[in-house]
């Protein structure tokens, strides 16, 4: 019998039958959008179950990013990294603004915070890190940095849904902190995202942005956009959010199988994950010169196989045209990342997946 393909990830769904009330709920009251009352009731219960203070909605991820930066009324330059999904980098594009790349930790793979002081000119008004994997920045040396300079924060954390450091949840950190609600993500709403803030005020500003700048029917003071998060997509987070914790436990498990299985093979480096509360949204391997074959070599052999494994993230986003010709995109200023991101590849991790599954796909590493 031929192997089932193997996906990197599949999204995490309830049974249809319990999101049907929902549905016939949205059919009646013919309440589809502008902050209807699923929307609303998902922001209060987020705040309950992530422990913050606040959370604005939005459409997806990048449209976030891009109304958080907008929130602070930033200029100039940005400092971020160049390992993470290329919405990181676009939103501060997209925004009138210039990213400036600086390296990552090896071990970790977040933003190295040694490297942002020099990186820091008169222009710098932020710094976007990224929650690398769901794993936790270093926020303390980011916040003393950004103290020092009188920068402001924002912490891509479209990863890093229920996430804790060392003090609580990962989200209450910089000054913005944005999720994703990605089908692929820990939590997801078939598209979605968030804005998480401690500031109430701050909050009112980023619901005007994501209606287009209105406050009423006869006020629209500034310029935004249609960012906002549908009643369907609000509806599926009520209803993701009565599972999470069983999801979130059954990744956990495939992970130490993982971790279990993948020990002491030679070249295989599995990152150390945050000895905190972790969402186990990925499973990144980093695959060195002391292995038999290349990491790109190792990936045909997963797909041959029907295992769709992701080299995530690569191309690296300093390497990518829109960005390749600033500055400190140069691959000499960025080692660290340039070699993640040529030895880096994420195995599949979800709830669905078996632990024969699991270990097909570490037959496979083992076998070279």
């Amino acid at each position: 019998m031929k192997n089932q393909e193997i996906f990197v990830t599949k999204p995490s769904l309830p049974p249809l039958s319990e999101f049907l009330p929902y549905l016939q709920k949205i059919w009646d009251t013919r309440l589809l959008t502008n902050q209807g009352p699923f929307h609303e009731q998902l922001e209060k219960e987020l705040c309950i179950y992530l422990g913050v203070k606040a959370i604005s909605l939005f459409a997806n991820g990048t449209v976030a990013l891009v109304a958080a930066l907008q929130a602070l009324r930033l200029t100039g330059e940005v400092i971020t990294t160049p390992f993470s999904f290329v919405a990181t980098a676009h939103s501060i594009s997209l925004s009138g603004l210039k990213p400036v790349f600086v390296d990552i930790e090896p071990n970790t793979l977040n933003l190295d915070p040694s490297q942002v002081e020099a990186a820091i000119t008169d222009k710098t008004t932020a710094i976007m890190p990224v929650h690398c994997y769901g794993h936790p920045c270093d926020v303390e040396a980011i916040q003393l940095i950004a103290d020092k300079y009188g920068l402001k924060v924002i912490y891509d954390a479209a990863h890093a849904f229920d996430v804790e450091c060392h003090c609580g949840s990962v989200l209450t950190h910089g000054d913005l902190s944005v999720l994703s609600f990605h089908a692929t993500k820990v939590f997801n709403t078939f598209e979605g995202g968030a804005i998480v803030c401690e500031d109430l005020e701050i909050k009112k500003q980023i619901d005007q942005i994501k209606n287009f700048g209105i406050v009423n029917e006869l006020e629209i003071p500034a310029v935004g956009f249609n960012g906002k998060m549908s009643e369907l997509n609000a509806a599926l987070g009520l209803l993701q959010l009565k599972h999470l914790k069983n999801w979130v436990e059954q990744r956990k498990t495939i992970d130490q199988c993982y971790r279990a299985k993948l020990a002491g093979v030679p070249g295989i480096r599995v990152i150390k994950i945050a000895e905190q509360k972790a969402n186990y949204a990925y499973f990144p391997i980093l695959v060195s010169a002391d292995y038999p074959i290349t990491r790109d070599a190792l990936y045909k052999k997963f797909k041959d196989a029907g295992i769709h494994v992701r080299r995530y993230f690569y191309p690296l986003i300093s390497n990518l045209p829109p960005y390749q010709k600033i500055q400190s995109a140069k691959k000499l200023e960025l080692p660290n990342a340039n070699s993640a991101s040529e030895q880096v590849l994420c195995l599949p991790i979800y709830p669905d997946l078996q632990i024969n599954e699991v270990e097909r796909i570490v037959a496979l590493i083992r076998s070279q």
